[in-house]
């Protein structure tokens, strides 16, 4: 199982050194694997002894990325496109649902973090700004409308 030219380490052990600094995706550890030159028998034989060792869980690297995510106050829409790019529909799906996660009042927690010391005056201009950055947080248009109603009436303020 040695990479084939002298000097470089095998595709198990170049696996185990990613993994040992951060959790990966079954996924991004092949394509990281292949980037350093290795077969894809190779990969698909590490991947294999990996996932048996325990080293690489799809469902441990999501659950991983979703708490990660949450922390950063993103919303279920931004969560899913990022992980779709990592790990399969149906473990996100999976993340997403053992979870239980109240997406409306995690909205407004991220709009009270970004606004807890502004206030919004009436204006619309400042309205629809607040709109389009819970939007690009993956906030839907129903948890947007209840995080700002929610913080404006919680700190006194007019939305």
């Amino acid at each position: 199982m040695k990479h084939q030219s002298s000097g470089h380490i095998s595709c198990k052990d170049a696996a185990v050194r990613l993994l040992a600094r951060r959790d990966y995706s079954e996924s991004e550890l092949c394509t990281k694997l292949e980037t350093k030159g290795y077969t894809e028998r190779e990969i698909s034989e590490t991947c294999r002894w990996c996932k048996q060792a325990g080293y690489l869980d799809d469902l441990r690297y999501a659950e991983l990325l979703v708490r990660q995510y949450l922390k950063k106050g993103y919303g279920e829409l931004k969560i899913r496109y990022t992980m779709k790019q990592k790990v399969s529909e149906t473990i996100i799906q999976a993340v997403l649902d053992e979870d239980d996660i109240d997406w409306y009042e995690q909205a407004r927690q991220t709009a009270e973090k970004k606004y807890a010391s502004s206030t919004v005056s009436g204006e619309q201009k400042e309205y629809a700004r607040r709109v389009r950055f819970l939007q690009s947080r993956g906030f839907n248009f129903e948890q947007i409308q209840y995080a700002l109603k929610n913080i404006c009436s919680h700190m006194g303020t007019k939305g």
